[in-house]
C-alpha cells in the first residue's frame, strides 16, 4: 500500500507542475497497466517508474519548448482484452494522449495493438509484454517493447535448469498467449538441451482449487515443477497445492512469477527455486535504483526499469522528431535506442533533450541497457533468481 500512495502522490505532484505551465504546451502520456488482476502487486512499481521519467522530462523544461508531461493512468487488468481495449479507447479519445508506456501482459497488449493503436496511429511501448507472437503482430510500426521475447527467457530458463542437473521438470502455464508461447519456447530449448519434458499443461486463473492440475503434474513426475503463470493468481495456486501435497520440492518460474509477494507468501517453502525474469547488471540499473528509492519506490522491482525506459524512448523520440505527434515521432524510437551517438543513463534525460536539440546524436541505455532489434524489441537480457533464507534474491545475469 505504501509504494501504491507513493505512486500515486507522485503522479498526483506531476500533474500539478502541468496544470502550472499552459495547457496548450502540455503533453499527456497514457500509463496502462494491471492495476487490478493477477500482476497488480508489480504494476504501482511500473507506473511510478515511467512517471518518473516523465517528471524527469518536465522539470527539464527541454522537450518541444518546455513541454509539461503528464502521465495518464488506465487498467488494463492483464487479463480481460475488452475492457483493456476500452481502457486504451479512453486513452486516445477523451483524454488526448500522445502516446501509451503498456499494456503489460501479452494477451491485453496484442488486443490494445489490433484494436486501438494501429488504428488511431497510436505509439504504443510494452515494458513487459514478452509473448514471442508479438514479433510478428501487424503494427505499422507502432509498437516497441522495452522487454525481450519470451523465445530468449525459453533458452535461459531451461540452460539454468540443465546446469543444475534437472533434467526432467513438468510444466504448468497460465492459459493464454503469454503462457503458450513461453512454454513453447521452453520446452523446445530444454528438450534441445537434454531434458525431458513429462507434462506441459495450461492452467486457468481464477480458481479456487487446483489439486487436479497438481495430481496431472505430480502423477508425469519430473525433478521440478516450472510454473509460467502469475504471481497473484493462478501460479501461486499451482504451487500452494504442490507444497500442500507434497507433490514437488523444487520448483522453476518465469518473469510473471517474480514479485515480492512470491517470497512474503511462501518464503523458505521454495527456498532454492530457481526463476528469470529481464534484468540487466550495469550502471544504468543502479543509478535508476537510486533514483526510484529516492521517490519511494523499488526500483529493483521486476520492470519497473523497464517502464521508466519505453516513457523515456517515447519522449526522446518526440524530441528528435520535433513533434509530439505519434505519425510524426514512430519512426525515431530506434534512432534514439541505438547508436551512434552520446550514451544516456537515468537521470539524464535533460542532457539528451540537449544534445538533441543541438543537432546531435543520443544512444538512450537506460535502466536496463536498452538496445532495440527488430522488429522493434530488446535484445535482452535476464536476472536469475532464487529464494534464499525466505526472500527473493538476484543470484546473477544471463
Amino acid at each position: 500500500m505504501k509504494k501504491f500512495l507513493t505512486a500515486t502522490a507522485a503522479g498526483a505532484l506531476l500533474a500539478g507542475a502541468a496544470f502550472a505551465g499552459s495547457h496548450s504546451n502540455e503533453i499527456k502520456m497514457g500509463i496502462i497497466l494491471g492495476f487490478t488482476g493477477p500482476i497488480e502487486s508489480l504494476t504501482p512499481a511500473m507506473a511510478a517508474g515511467a512517471e518518473i521519467a516523465m517528471a524527469e522530462v518536465s522539470e527539464s523544461g527541454q522537450l518541444l519548448g518546455g513541454a509539461t508531461v503528464t502521465p495518464v493512468r488506465a487498467d488494463s487488468t492483464c487479463v480481460d482484452s475488452a475492457a483493456a481495449t476500452a481502457a486504451a479507447e479512453r486513452l486516445i479519445t477523451s483524454d488526448g494522449v500522445m502516446g501509451i508506456m503498456g499494456a503489460d501482459c501479452s494477451g491485453v497488449t496484442g488486443a490494445v495493438l489490433a484494436n486501438v493503436a494501429v488504428p488511431n496511429g497510436m505509439v504504443m511501448i510494452s515494458p513487459s509484454a514478452t509473448s514471442p507472437a508479438l514479433s510478428a503482430a501487424e503494427d505499422n510500426g507502432l509498437f516497441f517493447r522495452t522487454a525481450p521475447s519470451d523465445a530468449r527467457q525459453g533458452e535461459v530458463l531451461a540452460n539454468i535448469l540443465v546446469e543444475k542437473g534437472i533434467n526432467s521438470a513438468a510444466v504448468t502455464y497460465t492459459n493464454n498467449d503469454y503462457g503458450k508461447g513461453f512454454a513453447d519456447a521452453f520446452q523446445a530449448a530444454y528438450e534441445a538441451a537434454g531434458g525431458s519434458v513429462t507434462l506441459s499443461a495450461p492452467h486457468e486463473d481464477g480458481k479456487a482449487d487446483y489439486s487436479a492440475e497438481v495430481g496431472a503434474l505430480a502423477s508425469a513426475g519430473g525433478d521440478a515443477l516450472v510454473v509460467l503463470g502469475y504471481v497473484d493468481q493462478g501460479g501461486a495456486g499451482i504451487i500452494q497445492g504442490a507444497l500442500d501435497t507434497g507433490a514437488f520440492d523444487m520448483f522453476a518460474m518465469g518473469d510473471g512469477m517474480i514479485g515480492d509477494s512470491l517470497a512474503e507468501r511462501f518464503g523458505s517453502d521454495i527456498e532454492g527455486m530457481i526463476g528469470t525474469a529481464p534484468g540487466s547488471d550495469n550502471a544504468g540499473a543502479a543509478m535508476f535504483a537510486e533514483m526510484a528509492t529516492a521517490a519511494g519506490i523499488d526500483g529493483t522491482s521486476v520492470y519497473a526499469g523497464e517502464s521508466y525506459d519505453a516513457a523515456a524512448l517515447m519522449l526522446l523520440a518526440m524530441a528528435a522528431a520535433g513533434s509530439k505527434e505519434p505519425g510524426d515521432y514512430a519512426s525515431h524510437v530506434f534512432h534514439v535506442a541505438n547508436a551512434p551517438g552520446e550514451p544516456i543513463l537515468p537521470g539524464e534525460l535533460g542532457k539528451a533533450l540537449e544534445i538533441i536539440a543541438g543537432g546531435g546524436d543520443v544512444d538512450y541505455q537506460g535502466a536496463t541497457g536498452v538496445e532495440l532489434v527488430e522488429p522493434g524489441e530488446a535484445s535482452g537480457s535476464y536476472a536469475e533468481f532464487t529464494v534464499e533464507g525466505g526472500a527473493l534474491k538476484v543470484v546473477g545475469y544471463r
